[in-house]
């Protein structure tokens, strides 16, 4: 029972050097992948020219000014809540549970790859 039971432990210590692994390799540059997304100049760009487009589709659609003008805010807020999210999560915090999305991410990722490793040293066995 006690060999068993070693078994086991390595199989666990296993899983975890397998996590350990892909956590460092994955996380960074997914972070930086998102933060690039969001902080580049060309990222500012775009924003700019869809932020234009959808304030002219709401004039043209017959919206009044007031109404154009507030709600193209509130569109270029959501780009700049998704950039503090990013940036929070960045430093390992979470702002108010925005960085939850993120979290979510990171977290699927990391299983597909453990799966991934798992399957792969599975069919080597066999």
């Amino acid at each position: 029972m006690i060999e068993g039971e070693e078994k086991k432990g390595k199989k666990d210590a296993e899983s975890v050097k397998e996590i350990l692994g892909v956590v460092s390799s994955e996380i960074p540059g997914l972070i930086k992948s998102l933060l690039a997304s969001v902080f580049s100049e060309e990222a500012g760009k775009n924003m700019g020219k869809a932020a234009a487009a959808y304030y002219r589709e709401l004039k043209s659609g017959g919206l009044p000014e007031e109404v154009a003008v507030k709600m193209t805010e509130d569109y270029m807020r959501t780009f700049t809540n998704i950039g503090a999210m990013l940036r929070g999560s960045g430093g390992g915090r979470h702002a108010e549970g925005a960085g939850s999305s993120v979290g979510d991410e990171i977290q699927r990722r990391i299983r597909e790859n453990v799966e991934k490793r798992r399957k792969g040293s599975s069919e080597e066995e066999e």
